[in-house]
Parts: C-alpha cells; sequence; structure tokens
C-alpha cells in the first residue's frame, strides 16, 4: 500500500505543475507571464487540494512550485527533494508533443545508474545527434539522411541509426523510416538542454 501511496501523490504533484506549465506555455508575454503563473498556482492548489502557493514573478517559478508541493506532503519520499522535467514543443514539421515526468530524490539515488548508460552512449558520437536533429526535421528515411555531405556513408548511417534504435532513441516506422518516439522528444531535448556549456 506504501507504493500505491507514494505512486498517487507523485501523480497529484505533477498534474499541478503540468497544469502550471500548460498555463505558463500559453502566456507570449512576460506580463502575461505573471498573470498565468497566478491562474497555474490556483489550478495546481485546486486540483490538489492544497493551499495556494504564493505567486512570485520569479524566472524559476518552477522550481518554486515544486518545492510547495513537497512541502505541502512532508509525510511523502520527498523530503529529500524531486526533479521534473516538462517540455511543450512544436517541432519543425509541425508536430506537437506535450511531456512531463519526475522523481523522487531518494529513489533516483537507489536506482542503478549503469543502467542508463547505453541510452548516453547512443547520443556520445556527433553524428548520432546529426541524425536525431535531421530526424526531428524531417528526413525519415536512410537515403533522406545521407542527402548531407558530412553525415557519412549509406553503411555508416545504418550502424549509427541501429545505435539509436537499439538505445530506444528511434524507432522504425514502415519500411526504412525512422522517427523519435514521441515519449522521447522532450527528453532528447532535456538532455541536449543539459549538456549545453
Amino acid at each position: 500500500m506504501e507504493l500505491e501511496e507514494r505512486v498517487a501523490a507523485l501523480e497529484r504533484r505533477l498534474a499541478a505543475l503540468e497544469a502550471a506549465a500548460v498555463t505558463a506555455a500559453e502566456t507570449a508575454a512576460a506580463s502575461a507571464a505573471e498573470a498565468a503563473a497566478g491562474r497555474a498556482a490556483d489550478i495546481g492548489a485546486r486540483a490538489a487540494g492544497r493551499p495556494e502557493p504564493e505567486v512570485t514573478d520569479s524566472p524559476l517559478w518552477a522550481l518554486e512550485s515544486l518545492k510547495a508541493q513537497l512541502a505541502a506532503d512532508p509525510g511523502d519520499r520527498g523530503e529529500d527533494g524531486a526533479v521534473v522535467f516538462t517540455g511543450a514543443v512544436r517541432l519543425p514539421t509541425d508536430e506537437r508533443y506535450e511531456w512531463q515526468f519526475g522523481a523522487f530524490t531518494g529513489q533516483l539515488f537507489e536506482e542503478e545508474w549503469a543502467d542508463a548508460a547505453e541510452s548516453f552512449a547512443a547520443l556520445g558520437h556527433p553524428v548520432r545527434l546529426r541524425l536525431l536533429r535531421e530526424i526531428l526535421g524531417g528526413r525519415r528515411t536512410a537515403a533522406e539522411l545521407a542527402e548531407p555531405a558530412e553525415i557519412g556513408t549509406t553503411g555508416q548511417i545504418y550502424h549509427h541509426l541501429r545505435q539509436l534504435t537499439g538505445a530506444g532513441w528511434l524507432k522504425t516506422v514502415g519500411r526504412g523510416r525512422y522517427e523519435v518516439p514521441g515519449a522521447r522528444v522532450v527528453p532528447l531535448l532535456v538532455v541536449l538542454t543539459a549538456a549545453r556549456p
């Protein structure tokens, strides 16, 4: 029962943060962002049955919302903190993705980090990163991916595509067509954002 309670608490927190992220993503101007943060805080508080957190014009509104959510449930595993990443993305192909994921810090330290090595290794080559960018941009077949000369030969491209597919960053759709799975689009962009100098 303890696991079910923890999952339910995490789902409540993620729903409140998702409401805040969706509301904030819909705003275009900084002045509208402050109003949206107020609406998001109200939506999150009402949805979770918690007191409304203080609304600020801080650029760290997502962090502040996460901290408020953790403080609202001191009995859960959130005493050590949590991480959340989210995104609302429109690709050059006009495909749209909205995604969010979170985990308690304690849970992350209990997991085996070496299990992520293959996924990170697949991203550790400049040609593979270029292939992912090209696929997200609309090139889907090996022939289309071979058009930029600097990517390499068709054989080299297939080698890199196999590595990315094996690690789950790509999937095949139809004959000879590749795409980034929808559930991996935002995580890929999060990893790239985190790796920026």
